[in-house]
């Protein structure tokens, strides 16, 4: 299963606010790549069902530009039947370490598959082991025991022993279009700055101040 682009609302056309909104993400992003972070490109991504039960887990992001922020995964994973199902997801990024008292990023937006070129592309340059256990992993499903899941990684290693390793059908990226996003700049006695960046329904974006 695929999810369909066409699902996903109008997608931000790049206005001065929401490239003022990308320009202060990538400079927060690098400056928490060179600080004391273990993972700077650590979010969680809350996802919901089609009837809006919620869940949320950590990953990676991989990529981001105008079009949005990528991560990846098996479409058959629990968050992808869910993406899937509802297309809209929520990202937070927390750097605890960063200025007075820590810095969060929060992004809602809708959801969309990336290229079968782009999954490619991502793909490849993956270490070897982290391509055969895309193979070798059912993603969420249970297992019955660790030994189980060796005996799959060595058959998957054996299978593609000389030769590239090839993206599974249904692992992918995911990116997520952005509506809304919020810069929480924190500070002591919960003094915060935050400022919220946010499309309508015209494709208008505008900035605004939040109470803490």
């Amino acid at each position: 299963m695929t999810i369909n682009p066409n699902r996903a609302a109008k997608k931000p056309t790049m206005t001065d606010l929401y490239a003022e909104a990308l320009s202060t993400f990538a400079a927060l992003y690098d400056e928490a790549k060179g600080s004391a972070e273990i993972e700077h490109n650590a979010m969680t991504v809350a996802t919901a069902t089609a009837t809006g039960v919620p869940s949320a887990r950590t990953v990676l992001l991989k990529a981001f530009d105008d079009r949005g922020f990528v991560f990846y995964t098996h479409l058959d994973s629990h968050k992808g039947r869910e993406l899937q199902a509802n297309p809209h997801a929520a990202l937070l990024f927390l750097w605890r370490s960063l200025r007075e008292a820590g810095i969060q990023v929060r992004i809602e937006g809708t959801v969309e598959q990336v290229s079968n070129e782009e999954a490619d592309a991502y793909f490849a340059s993956r270490p070897r082991l982290s391509q055969i256990g895309a193979w070798a992993s059912l993603q969420s499903r249970t297992l019955a025991s660790r030994e189980e899941f060796d005996t799959r990684v060595a058959t998957a290693e054996a299978s593609f022993a000389g030769r590239d390793v090839p993206r599974p059908d249904g692992w992918s990226g995911l990116r997520v279009v952005p509506r809304r996003i919020e810069f929480w700049y924190g500070a002591q006695f919960r003094l915060h700055e935050r400022w919220c960046y946010e499309i309508d329904a015209n494709g208008q974006w505008c900035k605004r101040l939040l109470y803490p």
